[in-house]
């Protein structure tokens, strides 16, 4: 697989370790497809099993992302132009697709590439399970190589999960999709680190063949997605971690951060990155 195809499967694991005060781990199956926001439609006529906009076995909506409002294309432009870098000449998404109309996604990935087919920003959308949703968009600078381990921090904004407070600290990890692909979420606060979570996943092509071949395997896999963040929610308030007030979402529905790109990336030997 070339690292610029538009269009994958990848089939991994979800895994979750809290580390304190109240230890908690889980892994799950499920895969994530990857999408070219400028090939969207077309592929959709090429798949019967996929749609754009519209329902099906398999589908993509734009207003599941971004603002809400739809032309996904044009709101991930304008976010980047407000950064300061050009307009992408192309964008792949990492993502959960709808099943039968249904998804939930805790977190999609946005890699926005220039002419030169260099990764100039990352954008991470994060999602909550009382509707709100939050981006940090990383700005780099392009001196780092091709392929390389991506790594990001930043201060938490964004209330997710009722068992964990605010005062927290983002440790973004991820590599560009290619034959895998690796997204890492370390949390500390002022103690140290508190929560290692990711997915990694190895890729197979998108088709029709494909595309029903995971359904089979997966056939209610956004249903889980969700289920299972109550069920481990479930599981940590009866064994007693502490719950936290869901403050007002943040004013601004977009954080943006710059980083530099040329200095090595450091991750735990555990890490999702190990695929």
């Amino acid at each position: 697989m070339s690292s610029g195809c538009a269009f994958g499967l990848y089939h991994g694991l979800v895994r979750h370790r809290r580390l304190r005060p109240t230890p908690h781990h889980f892994t799950y199956r499920v895969f994530s497809v990857l999408l070219d926001l400028d090939r969207l439609a077309a592929r959709a006529k090429e798949c019967r099993l996929f749609s754009f906009n519209r329902f099906n076995l398999f589908s993509f909506h734009e207003r599941d992302h971004g603002d809400g409002k739809g032309a996904l294309r044009g709101w991930v432009d304008a976010q980047c132009v407000k950064a300061g870098v050009r307009r992408p000449a192309r964008i792949r998404l990492l993502c959960y697709p709808r099943l039968l109309g249904y998804v939930f996604n805790p977190l999609s990935v946005y890699f926005c590439y220039d002419e030169d087919e260099r990764l100039q920003t990352v954008l991470y959308e994060v999602h909550n399970t009382f509707g709100d949703r939050h981006c940090y968009l990383f700005v780099l600078d392009g001196s780092g190589p091709a392929r390389q381990i991506l790594r990001h921090n930043c201060a938490k904004e964004f209330y997710v999960s009722p068992f964990i407070n605010m005062q927290m600290h983002y440790h973004f990890c991820c590599t560009e999709p290619g034959e895998k692909v690796a997204i890492a979420i370390h949390e500390t606060d002022a103690q140290g680190d508190f929560l290692h979570a990711g997915f990694s996943g190895r890729y197979r092509p998108f088709t029709d063949r494909t595309l029903l071949q995971a359904w089979i395997r997966h056939p209610l896999m956004t249903v889980k997605v969700i289920a299972g963040i109550h069920y481990e929610a479930l599981r940590l308030w009866r064994k007693g971690a502490k719950f936290h007030k869901r403050p007002n979402p943040p004013e601004q529905m977009l954080r943006i951060h710059y980083v530099s790109t040329s200095n090595k990336t450091r991750y735990r030997k555990d890490s999702p990155l190990h695929v």
